[in-house]
């Protein structure tokens, strides 16, 4: 199968922000996000050399999930100017690289991310390039998340045998696991009191929350005691809190019918790209040593590169 990646690319800025030391430009701009960001595109090209490339960005305005819930990513610090500033950088450099952006009002760059992957996943292998696990829940048989740890060299793929290695939970049941324990980072309450280990148990037994409450709410005090991991105090805020179980799920489940227009010959990286445009957009920035990593040069004078532009497949 050809190959589709898929870019969160404010996922992206913002790791390659924090993990990067402060790289102003000759005007005494922070470029330091930009410049993390211009070197995983090109690390993933060459090393994962895709036939198909686009890439997905939040907007300001306020999602769905902020009008359902005030709450939503509420608690989450302001990102800094000189992180804000450098995000429309890095569609330039995208476009120099002839990868298509995506974004929807109302809607996360991980919707977006989802509805291209539904619309292209049966006849496509996806990777997934992103800062966070959110979008573990989309894993299938022929998508993976290509997933940055720490810094911007640390990576791995996960498949739904390394989701389950890391959680003993199918991918599917991501969005179970955080409606159950909640997702601090997104401010999304979950029960309280239900941690990692006690949603994972709960789902090992019950599969889905719907399922859960299924069997829950039919049991009878005396069969508490069938299941190990039950305390009549757990059982009670359970049913206490189903509501707000449910919405919690809601809010973790990425949204696949984002109203987009999606054509596969704007994702057409591999006969859509020109390596001298690309040069370009890098060489604005002043990326000396990434136009080398383009070229196939590295550690090389820029006067010696080839212009074979099969360097980079």
């Amino acid at each position: 199968m050809k190959k589709l990646i898929l870019i969160d690319a404010n996922a992206i800025v913002h790791k390659a922000f924090h993990a990067l030391p402060p790289l102003t430009n000759r005007e005494g701009e922070q470029i330091n996000a930009v410049y993390g960001f211009s070197s995983i595109l090109l690390k993933i090209i060459k090393e994962l050399k895709p036939d198909y490339l686009a890439a997905a960005y939040d907007l300001p305005a306020p999602t769905f999930r902020h009008i359902e819930y005030d709450g939503y990513k509420a608690k989450r610090p302001k990102a800094p100017d000189e992180l804000i500033y450098q995000i429309p950088k890095t569609k330039e450099i995208l476009q120099g690289f002839s990868v298509p952006v995506y974004a929807k009002e109302g809607y996360e760059a991980d919707d977006v991310i989802g509805t291209i992957a539904k619309k292209f996943g049966n006849k496509l292998e996806i990777l997934i390039l992103t800062g966070d696990l959110d979008t573990l829940q989309l894993i299938d048989k022929n998508t993976k998340v290509y997933a940055l740890r720490r810094g911007m060299t640390d990576t791995f793929i996960y498949g739904a045998q390394q989701v389950f290695e890391r959680y003993a939970l199918k991918p599917e049941q991501m969005i179970d696991y955080k409606g159950l324990r909640g997702d601090p980072s997104d401010n999304i309450p979950g029960i309280k009191g239900v941690g990692e280990k006690t949603a994972i148990v709960l789902l090992k037994e019950f599969r889905t929350i719907e399922n859960m409450y299924k069997i829950i709410e039919k049991m009878k005090p005396s069969q508490v005691k069938n299941y190990k991991f039950l305390t009549p105090k757990l059982l009670e805020r359970i049913k206490q809190e189903k509501q707000m179980a449910f919405f919690s799920k809601k809010l973790a489940t990425i949204y696949n019918k984002v109203p987009i227009k999606l054509d596969l010959k704007d994702l057409d990286w591999k006969n859509n790209f020109e390596i001298k445009k690309a040069e370009q957009a890098l060489d604005k920035f002043h990326f000396k040593s990434l136009i080398n990593r383009l070229y196939g040069n590295e550690g090389k004078p820029k006067e010696e590169k080839t212009n074979n532009q099969q360097n980079l497949f």
